[in-house]
């Protein structure tokens, strides 16, 4: 049985101006972002952590080594982490997509295609590949806690697939910067047993949106 702990980056500039941040932007956290990293860090800190796995991106990394020196851990990069590819929306402002961007909060039936539109990925693509990594790690740390440092889309569409929904209900969650959710993988049915937990960041001034 393992237990697999799902970590979102912590704060960056583009979170907090509302800019798309896929998978081709490697930005770094603020100051907030730093701040949430360390208090994730010394929330994880008791935690019996076997092994870290992250995101390549720079945001992921260092969320991921507020966490890893706790427990004097090396952090394994995991390609298909990686937030979903945006192409052509990468940097754009949230009011230049309009309700296009919108339709993927609000559960439309052709919300996994915006970015696919512009050159980019699917929501299916990416529940595909960040699944499959799931999968990976369960065979490869059996019995183990697994922290995976990733991103927005890629968490949720990991939490769609714990929970057999469709991909066009993902408007109906949210999760914070920094935050931590839970799956466990006992056999053929994998349990969500923890969702947007953020309550190591009391007192941290509000976040923007993703």
């Amino acid at each position: 049985m393992a237990k697999i702990i799902l970590v979102r980056h912590g704060q960056t500039d583009w979170n907090k101006s509302l800019h798309i941040q896929g998978g081709g932007s490697n930005t770094e956290l603020n100051s907030i972002g730093r701040a949430q990293a360390e208090r994730l860090g010394e929330h994880l800190k008791e935690e019996k952590i076997d092994v870290i796995y992250s995101s390549p991106l720079k945001r992921t990394l260092d969320t991921a080594s507020a966490i890893a020196r706790h427990h004097q851990l090396e952090i394994k990069l995991e390609p298909e982490l990686k937030e979903i590819d945006a192409a052509e929306l990468e940097g754009a402002h949230v009011s230049e997509i309009g309700a296009r961007l919108e339709q993927i909060l609000i559960g439309q039936r052709e919300a996994d295609e915006l970015f696919e539109a512009y050159g980019g990925e699917s929501l299916r693509e990416v529940k595909q590949r960040a699944w499959g990594a799931i999968e990976r790690l369960d065979s490869k740390h059996p019995e183990e806690t697994v922290v995976v440092v990733s991103h927005y889309f890629v968490i949720l569409s990991i939490i769609c697939a714990v929970l057999d929904i469709p991909l066009s209900r993902i408007n109906r969650f949210r999760i914070g910067e920094a935050s931590v959710n839970m799956i466990i993988l006992d056999g053929k049915v994998p349990r969500l047993v923890l969702l947007n937990d953020i309550s190591h960041l009391k007192n941290l001034r509000p976040q923007a949106g993703k």
